[in-house]
C-alpha cells in the first residue's frame, strides 16, 4: 500500500482563473422510451402525460411528453461534466419551459458564460435547450468554480 496522498486534481474540470465569457459547451441526447419511464421511476412523477399514450394524446400536446426537468437534467450534464466540469458547484438556476419534447427528439443543451464574479469565484451562464434549432427551454444558471 502506498503512503502517498491521492491527487484529484486530475479529476477536476476548468479552473475559474480558465473561463471567460463567451466560453460554451454542449451535450446532445435523443430521448427515448427508457429515459421517460427511467426519470418518472427516480423522481416519482408518474404524471400521464408522461406515461399514458392515450390519455396524452388527447391533450394540446397530442401524445406523451418528456418531463421538462429530464431537459433541464442536461444543462446539468454540460455544467457537471464539460464546463467548467467537475468540482463546480451548482448554485441556482432558473428554468422557463418553451416547448414539449417528445420520445425520438434529440435535445441540445447549451451553456455559455455570460458574466465572471472573480471575487465570489462564480459564473453566470445561459442555458438553453433546442430540439431540431427550436428553443424548448432557456434560463440562467450561476455556478461557484474553483480556484487555481
Amino acid at each position: 500500500m502506498s503512503d502517498q496522498t491521492p491527487n484529484f486534481e486530475e479529476f477536476y474540470g476548468y479552473k475559474f482563473e480558465e473561463l471567460s465569457v463567451g466560453q460554451s459547451a454542449v451535450y446532445a441526447r435523443t430521448v427515448t422510451e427508457a429515459d421517460i419511464l427511467m426519470f418518472a421511476g427516480v423522481s416519482g412523477d408518474f404524471n400521464p402525460v408522461h406515461i399514458n399514450e392515450e390519455l396524452a394524446a388527447s391533450t394540446m400536446f397530442g401524445g406523451r411528453i418528456a418531463h421538462g426537468m429530464l431537459s433541464a437534467g442536461f444543462i446539468s450534464t454540460v455544467l457537471g461534466t464539460k464546463l467548467p466540469g467537475p468540482g463546480a458547484i451548482y448554485l441556482a438556476q432558473t428554468l422557463k419551459f418553451k416547448a414539449p419534447v417528445k420520445i425520438g427528439d434529440t435535445v441540445v443543451a447549451r451553456c455559455t458564460i455570460k458574466e465572471l464574479t472573480p471575487e465570489k469565484r462564480k459564473a453566470k451562464f445561459d442555458t438553453v435547450c433546442t430540439v431540431r434549432g427550436k428553443v424548448v427551454l432557456e434560463g440562467e444558471a450561476d455556478i461557484m468554480v474553483p480556484a487555481r
